[in-house]
């Protein structure tokens, strides 16, 4: 966690460490991460803007933790902007970023856990089945429309998001549940020798890749807990978060893809966060929700 805190993070990273810092129950600290993002707040809405950002969608990471800690003002105006005024196609599907009609993975994990949590399920499973028209082929994702790789990453956003979606939601298991499952699977199915995955899942020469095993794992033990994956997946999820333990050197958690550019290895606020989510999951699974 000490790691985590010490990294600069973007916006995104800045809710996704918050999520984990609620699911490991220390919500005091989890509002002083939310409480700034709330600073940082641009005036159309977005949370966490600290210059310059493209992105249209990832500041709604921080919506959760800021609806927890109060701020209904800054929540409403996030809220607002995701729902009513940002950039979209003509069927409702988000552009991932402000000045180019872009469709991006990573916006399930942004979008569809705060439509949940707001008491939106159907723009939820709306922006979910939007996503995976334009970027899923058989259960595995391209990170954008505009580009052909089926990047393990992009997966990952996807699982731990629709798994967190549903956490919020169980309902939502339903009309979610069963291609979260679908992702998981196609995923495993590119499993290297080593328990981890290349950062292109189809690609045996990319690079070894750890923070998708513990999004996988994250939204594997969440599966167990709200039905919809078996208790055999347990064993999935552990065996996920062993094999990136090698690569988890005085805290950091290595062979991710690093950050600012995430196209080679290094290490990632995103993948410290991930890191803490994958191990607060199994504290779910062994004393219920």
């Amino acid at each position: 966690m000490l790691t985590l805190l010490a990294m600069q993070r973007q916006n995104w990273e800045q809710g996704v460490a918050v999520h984990a810092l609620l699911d490991l129950g220390l919500v005091g600290l989890a509002g002083r991460l939310a409480r700034d993002s709330a600073v940082h707040q641009s005036p159309d809405g977005r949370l966490g803007t600290i210059g310059g950002e493209r992105d249209s969608v990832n500041g709604a990471a921080n919506f959760e933790g800021v609806v927890r800690l109060g701020l209904t003002d800054a929540a409403r105006r996030q809220l607002d902007w995701i729902t009513e005024r940002a950039p979209r196609a003509a069927d409702g599907t988000l552009y991932h970023l402000l000045d180019a009609p872009e469709v991006w993975a990573d916006t399930v994990y942004m979008v569809v856990p705060m439509l949940a949590f707001a008491g939106r399920p159907d723009l939820a499973v709306q922006q979910a089945e939007g996503h995976r028209q334009r970027l899923c082929r058989d259960g595995l994702y391209a990170a954008a429309d505009n580009r052909a790789e089926l990047w393990g990453t992009a997966s990952g956003w996807v699982a731990a998001g629709l798994a967190r979606a549903i956490r919020h939601d169980p309902d939502l298991a339903g009309p979610l549940g069963g291609h979260a499952r679908e992702v998981i699977d196609a995923c495993l199915a590119h499993r290297r020798t080593d328990g981890l995955f290349g950062n292109v899942l189809d690609d045996p020469a990319s690079f070894r890749e750890a923070n998708l095993a513990q999004m996988l794992a994250y939204a594997a033990y969440t599966g167990v807990v709200y039905g919809w994956l078996e208790t055999s997946y347990t064993a999935v999820a552990d065996s996920l978060r062993a094999a990136v333990e090698p690569h988890v050197h005085d805290g950091l958690v290595t062979s991710v893809c690093g950050a600012p550019t995430f196209d080679r290895q290094g290490t990632s606020a995103e993948a410290q966060a991930f890191h803490l989510l994958a191990a607060a999951a199994p504290l779910a699974v062994s004393g219920g929700r």
